[in-house]
């Protein structure tokens, strides 16, 4: 089966050149021109996906060849963009940077290539002139496979600085199809860990997408990106689907998996939502910043990542939710968290205090913690048998320390990792308690099932018991 999806790569020589000002004005550009737009994201951030969702009204979906496996990137594409007009794809880093020591693993030019996509390249221009030929012929002879077929050029001077730039690029071969001049910037705001989420500041960021919607219509070609992007070939393979339960699952009341969000808890891959449904979950999202209890019949309870450390004072402030969610693990209810809802099941947050529910207390930190990892789970959980292989992602400025422990709080670590280029840096991380599996590792469930159904199954079993 081949499907025909018109797509872009939107992609840079390095971070920091414009990508997400460009991919997001295109997304929104094309949405409000009357397209459905697909959009994605390449690598594991979470932030840029929720301006991709705000712009194009469907959910930001990524594209991580590292975390799923090269395999899966044009099946997991498919199923984004099914019923889309048009897919536009914002890369990561540099074109050609992926995991360190792992060749092009990971990288934007990786996944333009299993895509069969071309690629559009954001040049910063605020420093150059004739030398931009040489830059972006080489970025696009560096490897054959890798179509670089426009330009976007950023932070343009003048007019004159226009024009020399077009003149240089002339030979080039690779068309210029946008200019956008130095501007005040737009966008969002950043911290700690990169920009600040939309859902932390809706009104601000739908602003901030419609005027880099109008940035990139006044200063893009959107006749030639949509012809180029028509020029893909169609693409081979079957969208990827939520595995259904396998036959001989218990059938009945589908159990509620409450699913912390909100401005805290921003942090989710589209498809984990995705997997909880197909494995017989009934999907119940909820608030901490705002709702005081959990939902009713909640019979699992899922809290990913974000940014508890912005807002743990309202956090620790809303101790009726607090309360519920210890008194749900006390119960023997499955529950799994990642990096930030480890912290928010610590004892205590920067001082203040959170959910009890592990033996430990959470702080920031200056020392940030970023990468891929490997890693094995150390022992049986709600969340994966003991032995089962992921690969994850830290991104991180806190840090965890456990308690002293006792017979009544003994807990055992999650996972034993394993990273850098010749895998000889190694940790165990995370904690399992009971019925509690909580990690600052971020993992794409998608690329391995087992962990949703395994999860789901544990809450039928509690609601049967």
């Amino acid at each position: 089966m081949s499907t025909t999806v018109p797509r872009l790569v939107v992609a840079a020589p390095s971070s920091g050149s414009g990508k997400t000002t460009v991919a997001t004005g295109l997304m929104a550009a094309f949405t409000a021109a009357g397209l459905a737009v697909s959009p994605h994201k390449v690598g594991p951030d979470y932030i840029d996906p929720g301006y991709h969702a705000l712009a194009t009204g469907r959910p930001g979906r990524n594209l991580d060849a590292y975390l799923c496996g090269p395999e899966l990137i044009a099946p997991l594409f498919l199923h984004g963009a099914a019923g889309a007009d048009l897919a536009v794809v914002e890369g990561v880093m540099g074109l050609y940077d992926g995991a360190a020591g792992q060749g092009e693993l990971g990288s934007t030019a990786q996944v333009a290539k299993v895509l069969r996509a071309p690629v559009v390249l954001v040049v910063d221009a605020s420093s150059q002139s004739r030398s931009v030929a040489a830059l972006v012929h080489g970025f696009a002879s560096w490897d054959p496979e890798v179509r670089v077929a426009g330009v976007i050029l950023n932070k343009v001077a003048s007019d004159r600085h226009e024009e020399l730039l077009r003149e240089a690029l002339d030979a080039s071969g690779v068309p210029v199809l946008g200019v956008l001049r130095r501007a005040p910037q737009i966008g969002a705001p950043s911290r700690h860990l990169g920009l600040v989420p939309v859902a932390e500041r809706r009104a601000e960021a739908a602003e901030a997408v419609a005027a880099l919607a109008e940035r990139v219509r006044s200063g893009c070609d959107l006749t030639a990106l949509l012809a180029l992007a028509h020029s893909a070939p169609p693409l081979p393979g079957e969208p990827w689907e939520p595995p259904a339960p396998p036959a001989g699952a218990p059938r009945g009341r589908r159990p509620v998996v409450a699913v912390a969000g909100g401005a805290a808890f921003t942090f989710s891959y589209a498809e984990h939502a995705e997997l909880l449904r197909a494995a017989g979950a009934e999907v119940v999202p909820f608030d901490p910043l705002r709702d005081t209890g959990l939902p009713p019949d909640t019979a699992g309870l899922v809290v990913g990542g974000g940014f508890p450390e912005v807002y743990a004072p309202e956090l620790s402030a809303n101790e009726p939710l607090r309360a519920a969610v210890a008194d749900l693990a006390a119960s023997g209810a499955p529950i799994a968290a990642e990096c930030a809802g480890l912290l928010y099941l610590a004892r205590e947050l920067d001082g203040a205090p959170m959910c009890g529910v592990l033996d430990a207390t959470a702080r920031m930190t200056e020392r940030l913690t970023l990468g891929y990892r490997e890693a094995v789970a150390v022992g049986d959980s709600v969340l994966a048998a003991a032995g089962t292989r992921v690969r994850g992602h830290e991104f991180h400025r806190t840090t965890v320390e456990p308690g002293a422990g006792s017979p009544e709080t003994d807990q055992a670590p999650a996972w034993g990792l394993t990273w850098g280029a010749a895998r000889d840096r190694r940790r165990v991380e995370g904690f399992v308690r009971n019925h509690v599996h909580a990690s600052y590792l971020h993992v794409h469930w998608a690329a391995e099932p087992s962990l949703a159904r395994r999860f789901v199954n544990r809450c039928v079993e509690r609601c049967a018991a």
